[in-house]
């Protein structure tokens, strides 16, 4: 914890409210730029007052008083903050302001109390489907609190290292009733990093003194993501179905495998998200449902008939949109039947149509990393850097394939060398 900062005392008259030339008396409190009023509760005659000094003028008994009051204030003050470092606690003009008005024993905020702000505070901020994860999360962790410690609430300040150890076991020995296992690693890692989100939120609002999380390392393991090989696209695109409901979603999958649109705003495309590029050629512009983050991207030929396709569809005219109007659980059940039918060993999922246009389609084809994330809307370049592991893996695999077919070839070669030493 940090114990060293700037620290600086003034005293102040509030000029705005001045009733029979007199205005409030104020000690402002400085630290590190952060700036606190605090009301000494005194009324002094503007006329008396000595801004460059910060004392009242003059040798009066009243002048004297006031000035050895405020002698007093400060060195109080300074106090404050002297034996806020070296009890090495947290030092916020907050803290020095509650502990000169002997109010240094502020009100103990609880985990309830800082759920219920973070969800007041935040839910606005995040998309539907993220408030719908921090809600599940708050479950588990109120849940933990009280088979655990057999309690409905706790204090902020009691949660430490050990409480957040314990939530670990208890997330990693959980098996929710709606699920057929247990939760796995990566899930609990997520639910453990929205309980620190919140619990950072309360620091930095100051209502705990240190964040318990600071030792905690979080352990994700690295997920494959599926998806398609140039030569298992080929399939699919020329895949004939004759159910116009299979036709559809085949339409969308390979859409978004050109395109690396998602399922949710995919459903969202209509004629106003078609515009001319810079290159004068057709383009979609949308924002990600997910990140509300803008992207453009150029439509290859592919997707453009694809949407031409749809243009004089009667379902897309109903919602004036580019594709018809589908629900995910359907579009990834009738990929199952898809897959089945194009020969695809694959548990063929919407989202793997949008890592196909991240890996076989682009990456694969020499386009820089920086613009397949721009493409597919994402907030860091280390997001799309996961795909470039999966082109690794690739490598290494194919690569491991041709030593064992070259150490195959290898032995005969040295039976023949050995029979003519002979």
């Amino acid at each position: 914890m940090r114990t060293t900062s700037t620290f600086s005392i003034l005293f102040w008259l509030y000029a705005k409210r001045i009733k029979n030339n007199q205005a409030p008396l104020y000690a402002r409190i400085t630290i590190d730029g952060k700036k606190l009023n605090i009301s000494l509760k005194r009324r002094i005659d503007t006329q008396l007052w000595s801004p460059e000094k910060q004392r009242v003028k003059g040798l009066s008994a009243n002048a004297k008083s006031i000035n050895q009051y405020l002698n007093e204030v400060h060195a109080k003050l300074f106090q404050c903050y002297q034996e806020l470092r070296a009890d090495d606690k947290r030092i916020t003009p907050q803290t020095i302001k509650s502990k000169f008005l002997g109010d240094d024993k502020p009100k103990e905020f609880t985990l309830t109390d800082i759920i219920a702000y973070h969800n007041d505070k935040m839910f606005y901020k995040l998309h539907r489907n993220t408030s719908r994860l921090y809600l599940i999360s708050q479950k588990y962790i109120l849940l933990y609190l009280k088979k655990e410690y057999k309690l409905d609430d706790i204090e902020l300040s009691l949660l430490d290292y050990k409480f957040i150890l314990g939530f670990e076991n208890f997330l990693r020995g959980h098996k929710p009733r709606h699920y057929q296992k247990q939760i796995g690693n990566n899930a609990v890692m997520k639910h453990i990093q929205r309980l620190r989100r919140m619990v950072t939120l309360a620091y930095d609002i100051e209502w705990i003194g240190q964040d318990p999380f600071r030792k905690f390392k979080q352990k994700l393991i690295p997920t494959h993501r599926g998806h398609l090989t140039g030569k298992e696209l080929e399939l699919l695109e020329e895949l004939t179905l004759h159910s116009l409901r299979l036709r559809t979603v085949k339409d969308l999958f390979v859409f978004s495998c050109y395109t690396g649109i998602s399922y949710i705003d995919m459903m969202l495309l209509s004629e106003e998200s078609l515009v001319m590029g810079l290159d004068k050629r057709m383009w979609i512009a949308t924002k990600r449902q997910k990140t509300r983050n803008p992207v453009k991207i150029p439509l290859l030929s592919k997707a453009l008939n694809i949407i031409k396709i749809y243009r004089e569809d009667k379902r897309c005219q109903i919602y004036g949109t580019l594709f018809p109007k589908i629900s995910n659980q359907k579009v990834n059940a009738y990929l199952k039947e898809i897959a089945i039918a194009a020969g695809i060993q694959k548990n063929l999922t919407f989202h793997m149509a949008r890592h196909t246009f991240a890996t076989t389609v682009t990456m694969t084809n020499g386009v820089p990393i920086e613009t397949i994330s721009k493409m597919l809307g994402h907030r860091k370049l280390t997001t799309t850097q996961i795909y470039a592991k999966v082109i690794e893996q690739k490598v290494f695999d194919d690569m491991e394939i041709l030593r064992e077919k070259l150490e195959i070839n290898k032995a005969p070669y040295k039976s023949k060398n050995t029979k003519r030493n002979h």
